[in-house]
């Protein structure tokens, strides 16, 4: 009860509340790119599946884009994979190309 009467221990709460938010905001971004990797990665396996070989590695994929110069970040990615997986398979076979 003493944040609401003394202006000290108020304060330090405020400061306090403004360290947390700001850790609490870098957390959210790794924890969204980690989301989006392990999308990206079922969908590689789902594709896999369906066509009866070997799963592509997020790295290799990845390592393929780069080298076929494909610049679309994995937020794209993972929304491609969902959304429209006819553009994502044709992504994943530049990547395999490479």
């Amino acid at each position: 009860m003493a944040r609401s009467k003394r202006y000290r221990t108020a304060h330090e709460s405020v400061l306090h509340a403004g360290q947390h938010a700001f850790i609490g905001r870098k957390l959210r971004k790794r924890d969204k790119r980690r989301e989006w990797i392990t999308q990206i990665n079922a969908a590689l396996l789902q594709m896999a599946m369906e066509k009866k070989e070997t799963k592509l590695k997020y790295s290799e994929f990845i390592h393929g884009l780069k080298e076929t110069k494909v610049e679309i970040d994995r937020k794209i990615l993972a929304k491609l994979s969902v959304d429209d997986p006819e553009t994502f398979r044709f992504i994943v076979e530049q990547a395999k190309a490479a």
